[in-house]
């Protein structure tokens, strides 16, 4: 299973499965702490969170992956970071939330998922790459022994741990103790769910962890994916396993759809929803290029490394969000 196609495909179903039972969207879970003082969604994301911490490291320790970081380009993340955010809330859902929705049966996860592959595309390697490039070139840690990290010449990309100097054991926990001392100290909103958020949480973590298993060179992603399943579509290039996985996710989400009668197409009325799918959608597809990922590559997967990068991609992806959302909403 570990880097083959039907590894990344097994990965996104149950992933997929998942994201449609607990309803796991980062926009919603943004948008809903910072708009409706509802933390039930944020406390499932972060609880995935805390359960990738530990579990990465300890995977890591045992020698069962290395911890890949994300490329750390400030200008890239921030830029990139606040494009994205604004295009999630325009596009109504995450990268991951339209790729589930498409499972459902809604027409404008379709239409949403299709620009955001070609702007991603465009950004990372087609017309707009030469405009990613302006934004600088990777910043990195150089380490003489890098232990638990996948280090190309001894250069590693920076992260708490690394750039402190300090054991990323002691950083794990650290950051762990204080994700678990909010999940549980502090007050829930209350929401009729088909799955509490603890559970929710925990198994979406333990799906991280086995996509980082299977894949070796990162945990679950979304813009990789797309990107991939659009090329290898439309060229001789080949699918892999990221491409796998986004496909997954619409499968699982079918299944589980299908099992729970949640399945329906649906067409929306309002014609503005169809443009501002299509500009969100491109929003978050050159965000997520140039950024080097999307919610679920920096925020999910990413920042459980605390890597530099995808923390401040995370902080730009919900102020894009805080801000597209008062723009269209709020300031009434």
């Amino acid at each position: 299973m570990q880097g083959t196609l039907i590894g990344g495909l097994i990965v996104g179903i149950l992933f997929g499965f998942l994201l449609q039972r607990t309803r796991m969207c980062f926009n919603s879970a943004i948008r809903d702490v910072r708009y409706f003082k509802d933390n039930w969604l944020w406390k499932q994301g972060l609880m995935a969170i805390a359960v990738e911490t530990i579990g990465f490291q300890l995977m890591a320790a045992v020698g069962a992956i290395k911890l890949n970081p994300s490329a750390f380009i400030p200008a890239a993340q921030i830029v990139g970071g606040f494009a994205f955010g604004m295009g999630m809330v325009l596009a109504g859902g995450c990268a991951s939330g339209v790729t589930y929705r498409i499972g459902e049966g809604n027409v404008l996860g379709i239409i949403a998922a299709t620009f955001y592959a070609l702007f991603a595309g465009a950004a990372r390697n087609g017309k707009l790459k030469s405009v990613t490039a302006l934004f600088g070139k990777p910043i990195t840690v150089t380490m003489e022994n890098p232990g638990v990290y996948a280090a190309k010449d001894g250069k590693v990309a920076p992260t708490v741990a690394n750039l402190l100097g300090i054991d990323p054991w002691i950083v794990a926990i650290v950051f762990a103790l204080i994700l678990f001392a909010y999940l549980f100290f502090t007050k829930t909103s209350e929401r009729k769910a088909p799955m509490h958020w603890t559970i929710g949480g925990i198994l979406i973590g333990l799906v991280g962890m086995l996509a980082y298993w299977s894949n070796q060179s990162y945990s679950l992603g979304i813009t990789g994916g797309w990107i991939n399943l659009f090329t290898a579509t439309l060229t001789d290039a080949p699918y892999n396993w990221i491409g796998m996985e986004v496909f997954g996710i619409i499968v699982g989400a079918f299944i589980s759809a299908l099992i729970f009668k949640e399945f329906k197409i649906r067409f929306p009325k309002d014609p503005k929803a169809y443009v501002q799918a299509v500009i969100g959608g491109a929003l978050m597809g050159w965000g997520a290029g140039v950024a080097g990922g999307c919610n679920i590559g920096h925020f999910l997967s990413g920042v459980p490394h605390l890597a530099i990068s995808s923390l401040l991609a995370t902080a730009f992806f919900i102020l894009g969000n805080w801000f597209m959302y008062w723009m269209l909403y709020g300031r009434d």
